[in-house]
């Protein structure tokens, strides 16, 4: 049975005090003991948060990662640096990082190799623009996301690896695809997994939802069958929002 998710995308929100309270009430909230829950924060809460999560089975995930294990790179964090705090999970090729930094998925590959071959699990986003679904190149889009990102790993590699499908015109927008669309993506990216390493493979991994989901919307979307849960933002940073969250399957 696939794992049934619900990951916190913070992004550049809360400082170091309002990220700690955040966090301390997201802990006195009922969260679905059945749900892996994930925080991802700012990295200069990583730290701090492992050492109160220690006790609990709340994974803590990086927002990005560089390729290289060190060297001149001023200003990058590398996956050996996240590793030795505690991060168990690293989210790559978000929209925002694929926009703002000109992120292609050949690049961000790179990040996935260096996740994986550290022990990490890596979160791989991909999705479409508005104009390329509406130019019907949606399919395409999320194809070459997929096979560049993620067809050079091994059969073993790719399981350790969770994907999150966020349309890009609907993150931060309020619009949402509609159950039936997200659903029809999910599946499509499991049918390409499985075209390339077998039904067992693309069955056993899973696929989260990403774009403006919250307690409203949620037990819609977490009850099709391809999605497996959800990478949150804003509803991520209330944590009765939050809690709502892992109980929605």
């Amino acid at each position: 049975m696939r794992q049934k998710i619900v990951a916190g995308n913070w992004k550049m929100n809360l400082d170091l005090d309002e990220g700690k309270e955040l966090l301390i009430n997201i802990l006195d909230t009922d969260l679905n003991n059945d749900v892996l829950a994930i925080v991802a924060p700012p990295y200069i809460h990583l730290n701090s948060f492992k050492r109160i999560l220690s006790h609990t089975n709340i994974g803590l995930a990086a927002q990005n990662c560089h390729h290289q294990d060190s060297g001149a790179y001023t200003g990058e964090i590398s996956v050996k640096m996240l590793k030795s705090v505690g991060v168990e999970y690293v989210i790559l090729g978000h929209s925002e990082r694929r926009e703002y930094f000109q992120e292609d998925s050949l690049a961000i590959s790179f990040k996935v190799n260096t996740v994986v071959q550290n022990g990490l699990r890596p979160i791989y986003c991909c999705g479409e623009t508005l104009i390329e679904r509406q130019d019907g190149e949606h399919f395409k889009t999320i194809a070459k996301q997929i096979k560049q990102g993620l067809f050079n790993l091994n059969e073993m590699e790719l399981l350790n690896c969770i994907i999150a499908y966020e349309p890009i015109w609907a993150i931060g927008t309020g619009e949402t695809a509609s159950p039936a669309q997200a659903q029809e993506i999910h599946a499509f990216i499991r049918k390409t997994i499985a075209q390339q390493y077998g039904d067992l493979v693309a069955n056993n991994i899973s696929i989260l939802y990403g774009g403006s989901v919250k307690p409203a919307n949620a037990q819609e979307l977490f009850n099709c069958p391809d999605i497996d849960g959800g990478l949150i933002g804003g509803a991520a940073l209330d944590a009765k929002s939050f809690a709502t969250l892992t109980h929605s399957f």
